[in-house]
Parts: C-alpha cells; structure tokens; sequence
C-alpha cells in the first residue's frame, strides 16, 4: 500500500497471473490477523528506505509494465505497477506469488501500458 495524502493505493501480487489495485479499501489502523499459525506476523510499517526519496513528492504518472522478453521467461506476461515521481521510478512487481518493490528505470523486456490513453 501507498499513501498520496490520503488516497490510499493498495497493490497486491498472486500466483504468476493475478493482480490486484485497489483504493482505500484496508484499514490500515487494525491490527494484522489470520497469521497466528506462522512464527512471523506481518505488521503495518513505514519503514521502507526505497520509498524515502518519494516521500513528499508529487505522482507524475502512472502505468502497467508488462513483461514481454524475447525469450521463453516464466514471468512472461506478468503486470508491475510504476509510479514515476520527479527523483526516478518506483514498481510494484509480481515477485512469484508476493509484491517485490523495485526503484528505477525497468529492466529491458517490459512494455509499458498508460491508463487511459
């Protein structure tokens, strides 16, 4: 999830073929349940050093990176979100079955496709 003051932007990775983008739809306030069988609780945080240098800065564009190699590559087809802001790129990528943030420019292979246009 990322917050633009106040709009919240919640982006979600599953399998190789599913995303999810949503918008103010988790409340970030309440507590993490539902993993009380694993050793490792997942928490809210704001502790991310990727995301520092975005802070406070404005959204210039949004689009869906998606993945098209020249070779055969499991991640074909796979959808990143990025979010490109004055000081550089952020993405959003499907990380096999979780969400790998990712700064900077896309590695080759990657098509992008502009909402709305």
């Amino acid at each position: 999830m990322l917050d633009f003051e106040g709009a919240q932007v919640e982006v979600c990775h599953q399998k190789l073929d599913e995303l999810s983008i949503g918008w103010d739809t988790i409340d970030t306030t309440a507590a993490v349940t539902g993993w009380e069988w694993y050793e490792l609780t997942p928490r809210w945080s704001r502790e991310d050093e990727r995301l520092v240098p975005f802070v406070g800065e404005e959204l210039r564009e949004v689009a869906l990176l998606e993945r098209r190699p020249d070779g055969r590559d499991l991640a074909a087809g796979t959808v990143a979100v990025e979010f490109s802001f004055a000081r550089g790129r952020l993405r959003i990528a499907n990380g096999l079955d979780e969400n790998r943030v990712e700064v900077g420019a896309a590695p080759p292979g990657h098509v992008r496709h502009r909402p709305g246009r």
